[in-house]
């Protein structure tokens, strides 16, 4: 097994959690990178380090340095559109921790990193004192992710119920420790 480190991001680890949320969304999500949806992607420093609100984290193994795992926090609730506008109205800007890039390497699933890069997103965004709730999102088709989110919270909106699918997308609420 492994060591790991599990670290707010610094600039020398942006590098590594670009290749891994790259990764994700080329390997897994199979879009690759599409602007108005992974535009953070581009400039992490800008979208989750330099804010104050705002935090990126990520998993180092210890044996060689390599990011192999992130997660991330914003202040940014969802917007309308895309999403419903009941969703943005229940989960406001500036109110809302919304959990993002919560992406595991495959090499290195199911030891527990993704759980334990959302505690310390979930402690970080209580500490804050200022958010109210926890919002996220998630596709089901990623192999996982919707039971894994489920396991944490809430779905609040499974938009393949909706007439016409939506985006087919699930939107969950995860309590604050």
């Amino acid at each position: 097994m492994r060591d790991y480190c599990i670290k707010a991001a610094t600039p020398d680890d942006l590098d590594g959690a670009r290749s891994v949320m790259l990764d994700t969304v080329y390997r897994d999500f199979g879009t690759g990178y599409v602007p108005r949806w992974h535009r953070d992607i581009v400039d992490l420093d800008h979208a989750y380090v330099a804010p104050a609100r705002h935090i990126l984290l990520v998993a180092v193994d210890e044996r060689d340095g390599t990011v192999v795992a992130t997660g991330a926090l914003d202040s940014r609730g969802p917007a309308h559109p895309p999403n419903p506008r009941h969703l943005a109205e229940r989960y406001p800007s500036g109110e809302t921790a919304q959990l993002r890039r919560v992406y595991v390497h495959p090499g290195h699933r199911r030891r527990g990193l993704a759980r334990q890069l959302v505690d310390e997103l979930l402690n970080f965004a209580a500490a804050d004192g200022g958010y109210r709730s926890v919002y996220l999102h998630t596709d089901p088709a990623v192999p996982g992710a919707e039971a894994f989110w489920r396991s944490l919270g809430k779905a609040v909106l499974d938009e393949r119920e909706e007439p016409g699918g939506g985006q087919r997308i699930v939107h969950f609420e995860v309590p604050l420790p």
